[in-house]
């Protein structure tokens, strides 16, 4: 059976004046379930401390260390009131008063959405779900990063009044094929592609991987004489000279011997030019 689990998003905001902030962990108290949790950004903070670049991480990890402190106290109050099950009964209306507490507005640099509910078969299974999603970002998958980048040209076209221009379709045959977002021309003859191309892993490998397939596709596609004559690619990604930088750059003189025209995909007026030509 399900049951409401109350929840709240920690967040952390250093630089009050800017209103800034970062998903750093999740609370969770469920009544019914007795159950009270929560999960912390302890470990691997560096996109939180790096997205504060003027703050010493010291700060973030002193932060979080007395965050914990006190839901791991509050975890203890509970206890008595009934969430450890030693009781018959939870104090259902002190333990709702000090969730209350917990969660009001604060300022001080980790602070707490509004409370939520969610209804889960699993508090437990729920909160980690959560984590996931809200700190984690585990949605964020390289369809979804992608996704981001072609919205982004899409603007950039509709805002020029190209987009008319432009379709999602399937370019090749049956012997072989890709989907590509934008399309000029008719499916059986396309006179002009454009591609954006999410490069901006963490990984060099992941890098190398994904831009490959593409590498691959361009050269399948170029060796039966199913593409145009015009390809653009607009690829996002590091510019810098760590490993990322260099499975960047190898990817992007493969698409360039392939015949593709490459660009940075925040070059607007270059890929709005193509787009008119």
């Amino acid at each position: 059976m399900k049951t409401a689990c109350h929840y709240a998003i920690a967040r952390f905001m250093p630089f009050i004046e800017t209103g800034e902030f970062a998903n750093v962990g999740v609370v969770m108290f469920a009544p019914n379930a007795r159950f009270f949790g929560f999960k912390l950004l302890v470990n691997r903070h560096a996109r939180v401390t790096n997205f504060f670049e003027q703050m010493e991480p010291k700060v973030y990890k002193a932060a979080i260390r007395t965050l914990r402190e006190e839901l791991e106290r509050i975890d203890g109050m509970l206890k008595q009131m009934g969430t450890d099950r030693r009781m018959k009964n939870l104090d259902r209306m002190g333990a709702l008063t000090l969730w209350t507490e917990i969660v009001k507005p604060r300022e001080t640099m980790l602070r707490f959405s509004d409370s939520r509910v969610v209804l889960a078969d699993d508090p437990q299974a729920k909160l980690k779900e959560l984590y996931a999603y809200y700190v984690e970002r585990n949605f964020v998958t390289r369809e979804y990063q992608e996704h981001i980048l072609e919205k982004g040209v899409r603007g950039w076209l509709r805002d020029a009044k190209l987009l008319d221009r432009f379709h999602p379709a399937r370019v090749g045959n049956d012997e072989y094929h890709a989907q590509f977002p934008f399309v000029a021309g008719p499916d059986d003859k396309p006179e002009k592609i454009i591609k954006p191309l999410n490069l901006g892993y963490t990984d060099a490998a992941r890098i190398i991987d994904h831009g490959g397939q593409w590498v691959v596709r361009i050269n399948a596609l170029r060796k039966r004489q199913l593409l145009p004559g015009k390809v653009l690619f607009a690829v996002h990604g590091p510019d810098d000279f760590t490993p990322r930088g260099r499975a960047k750059r190898e990817v992007v003189d493969e698409l360039k011997d392939a015949g593709v025209i490459v660009t940075p995909y925040g070059q607007a007026q270059s890929i709005l030019e193509f787009a008119r030509q």
